[in-house]
């Protein structure tokens, strides 16, 4: 991977990054619709200008619990891939660090992860920002995995539809 900026941001403590690239733009909370029956990481819909956003906890997204949001909490609006096509996700974070690039543009896989019985689908790589471990998400990835194949919201017709 050659040298990149990327979006750095907190979930439960945790570093996490995406591309610059994917990112649209960062938004303060606002308002969300609330869908029927919709699994847990599904918050709901914000409109954006018009467009009907659909937005995710990604704590939950991750299998954490839920936490309370703050002056800090963000969402950030990304760019998904999914079956060729497009998507606009809001995405929630507890709270937005910088843009900034990784300390060392090559990212590293886990590669004890088979040996702990954990995919690591979601996750590119692991590098460091500013000597922290910061997890790099994969975000076509993190919204087609098998887990969330399961949920009745999010499905690929879902996804396209919001392209």
């Amino acid at each position: 991977m050659s040298s990149v900026d990327v979006v750095t941001f907190i979930a439960e403590g945790s570093l996490y990054a995406v591309p610059v690239s994917r990112v649209q733009e960062i938004l303060d909370l606002r308002p969300v619709a609330a869908m029927p029956n919709a699994p847990a990481h599904l918050l709901g819909i914000i409109d954006l200008r018009g467009a009907n956003i659909p937005v995710v906890d990604l704590r939950r997204l991750l299998g954490r619990p839920a936490g309370e949001d703050t002056a800090q909490s963000r969402i950030l609006v990304v760019s998904v891939t999914h079956g060729g096509a497009r998507a606009t996700i809001g995405v929630k974070t507890d709270r937005v660090i910088e843009v900034t690039a990784l300390d060392d543009p090559e990212l590293r896989p886990l590669e004890e992860a088979e040996l702990l019985q954990w995919s690591g689908s979601a996750i590119a790589g692991i590098g460091r920002c500013k000597g922290e471990v910061v997890s790099v998400l994969d975000l076509d990835r993190l919204f087609t995995r098998r887990d969330l194949a399961a949920a009745p919201v999010l499905a690929a017709a879902d996804l396209d539809d919001v392209a």
